[in-house]
């Protein structure tokens, strides 16, 4: 069988669940060595892995991008700072100057999701993002991250006071019984939000690759040769718009959570 029909095998999981993703080589490993517990265990943190995967990568690009830093940077160490720049400029056209001191924070978020959502159109690997595991994760860390911010920024008695709706005459103190609960579960619904949104999207477009491969394979099964037309292409240029666009939008409403936080004169110097 060639390798590209092995990586066209989808997981038994999800198979069950209507959705299947192109196998990555721990499919491989876990179909290879069914029932070895290392296998079982490595098949099962699968995502855990393919995410330290992207986090590693992106520790060793930094590390080999700065080792030897130069007053007027040139080559690869041009080219980082080029995207940290364009990272300082999409948060501070945000957040105002004060906004530099979140850029390490929302810079590393984007590009920890970009990579994650574009692996998967590496053979052999995953889209940690296909899992709503992550992508909760994610979520949950922006979430105490804006917390932390709000308390930071505020203190305990205007954290409490931003949720009371940030009440300032007779009507609005009355108004905070109905508006405390209001803001404290658009709290919670933001990280749910942001989850779901980027689960479904790359999980959406991986299953789409998956399909496509799956009948480029087939339609030239009766000729017996070792591979299928391209058909998924086409989606894969697409995914990687899409992916970049989720990567975007993810720290962009990351970036507004964190906005609408600040006091009003800070957040709009």
């Amino acid at each position: 069988m060639s390798a590209e029909a092995l990586h066209a095998a989808p997981h038994a999981e999800q198979a069950e669940q209507g959705l299947k993703e192109l196998s990555n080589w721990i499919t491989f490993i876990s179909q290879k060595w069914h029932g070895a517990p290392w296998a079982d265990f490595l098949h099962h943190w699968e995502n855990v892995v393919f995410a330290w995967i992207v986090a590693l990568g992106l520790v060793l690009t930094a590390f080999l991008g700065t080792r030897k830093r130069k007053e007027i940077p040139s080559g690869f160490q041009n080219l980082l700072e080029t995207v940290v720049e364009g990272l300082e400029r999409f948060v501070t056209e945000v957040l105002g100057k004060r906004g530099r001191k979140y850029v390490p924070f929302i810079g590393t978020l984007f590009l920890y999701i970009l990579c994650q959502n574009l692996l998967g159109l590496f053979p052999a690997m995953k889209s940690p993002t296909s899992s709503l595991n992550t992508t909760v994760a994610l979520a949950v860390t922006v979430f105490f991250y804006v917390q932390w911010t709000g308390l930071r920024e505020n203190g305990l008695f205007g954290y409490v006071h931003h949720l009371m709706g940030s009440p300032t005459d007779l009507t609005g103190w009355i108004l905070v019984p109905l508006n405390l609960p209001l803001h404290i579960l658009e709290e919670f619904i933001k990280p749910l939000s942001l989850s779901l949104r980027l689960f479904g999207n790359i999980l959406g477009e991986d299953s789409l690759i998956a399909a496509f491969v799956t009948l480029g394979i087939a339609s030239l099964a009766f000729f017996h040769l070792p591979f299928g037309l391209p058909l998924q292409f086409p989606f894969m240029l697409l995914a990687l718009l899409t992916g970049t666009i989720q990567a975007l939008v993810f720290a962009l409403l990351s970036t507004i959570y964190i906005s609408l936080m600040l006091p009003d004169e800070e957040s709009h110097p």
